[in-house]
């Protein structure tokens, strides 16, 4: 038995969803914490107690015409950690006509503590319900046009891997754990399914853990952008959104020059108060916030494996390597040598 509660994963299963999301999605969450451990003849401590719900419980016919057993029913369900929407693999207006009874669902689980997320196409359902309005989202490129006709509320950002907004839930408990800050994921397609299932599997169990995953599924992921992971691991839930404004700039522009006082001025206010807001709201100065940002980042590709020293420190912003080695080695106990060692994807 493991010494934790693992945390609770329900996948919507529905008539036309694409089957080897369905399926992978549940691999993926069902062995972080078993397959690794397996392979070095440790005790299997599962992370994740993962269901695939549908409405009444009924088998669930894929896209590619296999029938998958439900776990549950979603109208049992009252709550759970995250809820990731896989993707349509038939055609989205039918998909969603022949199954809006999910809608009312999918609402009442955002408006709990739970993480949403969804995969490619799958963020057509949250559109649906209305819990993209006004915030930023992502989707497969070739649906990007139709989305935006469909959803002109929604701040499309067909680029991104993966995007993460704000559920402002009126039930969310306060808390700091980043499992219970009721945040809505999306993911493009394709391999974005996997780079969204790291980074939630980071989210919730640590980056020794993703990384463990990444190495025994042998996924090597190869992420244009890296603002998503360094989003999840430092915006802590809070409702400043001034500060919210400077450390989407920060997380936007890491890499070049920034001072404090600059960035009190683009908000109009003081130095001081910027600090004291941020100390408030995050925990550290705008200046601890900067170098966290690039140091996270630069964890980020080491963990990808090929880069030097150098040039990873022109990547993140630092000119002085001396210096750049010493913020690193502060903030995670290794050089970047030892880091990418020990954490590189390419290091199996």
């Amino acid at each position: 038995m493991p010494y934790f509660k693992p945390f609770k994963v329900i996948i919507v299963g529905f008539d036309g969803v694409l089957g080897s999301v369905l399926a992978g999605a549940l691999d993926l969450f069902s062995f972080t914490g078993v397959s690794w451990q397996r392979f070095l003849d440790e005790a299997v401590e599962p992370r994740f107690d993962v269901q695939i719900a549908s409405l009444g419980g009924a088998d669930i016919r894929c896209s590619n015409r296999l029938i998958m057993r439900a776990h549950c029913d979603i109208q049992e369900v009252t709550e759970c950690d995250l809820l990731l929407i896989p993707t349509i693999g038939d055609s989205i207006d039918k998909v969603l006509s022949q199954n809006s009874d999910l809608i009312p669902h999918i609402k009442r689980l955002a408006n709990t503590k739970a993480d949403i997320a969804s995969n490619c196409s799958g963020a057509f359902f949250l559109a649906k319900a209305g819990l993209l309005d006004g915030k930023v989202a992502t989707t497969h490129w070739g649906y990007a046009s139709k989305f935006k006709a469909d959803f002109p509320l929604v701040d499309l950002q067909e680029n991104q891997f993966v995007t993460q907004s704000k559920n402002p839930s009126k039930n969310q408990p306060k808390s700091d754990s980043a499992h219970q800050s009721g945040n809505i994921f999306c993911a493009a397609g394709g391999s974005a399914f996997y780079d969204l299932g790291l980074l939630l599997i980071e989210r919730y169990c640590g980056r020794e853990i993703s990384t463990q995953v990444a190495k025994t599924q042998i996924i090597d992921s190869k992420r244009g952008n890296q603002n998503s992971y360094t989003n999840v691991t430092l915006h802590k839930p809070h409702s400043d959104q001034l500060v919210k404004q400077v450390q989407e700039f920060i997380e936007e522009n890491f890499k070049q020059s920034m001072q404090v006082s600059n960035l009190a001025a683009m908000v109009n206010i003081t130095p001081r108060t910027l600090n004291r807001r941020f100390q408030s709201c995050v925990a550290m100065r705008p200046i601890e916030y900067i170098q966290a940002v690039r140091i996270e980042q630069a964890k980020r590709l080491l963990e990808l494996g090929d880069v030097t020293i150098k040039s990873l420190a022109e990547q993140v912003g630092y000119d002085d390597i001396s210096s750049f080695t010493r913020l690193f080695k502060r903030a995670t106990e290794l050089t970047p040598k030892e880091y990418q060692d020990k954490f590189s994807r390419l290091a199996i």
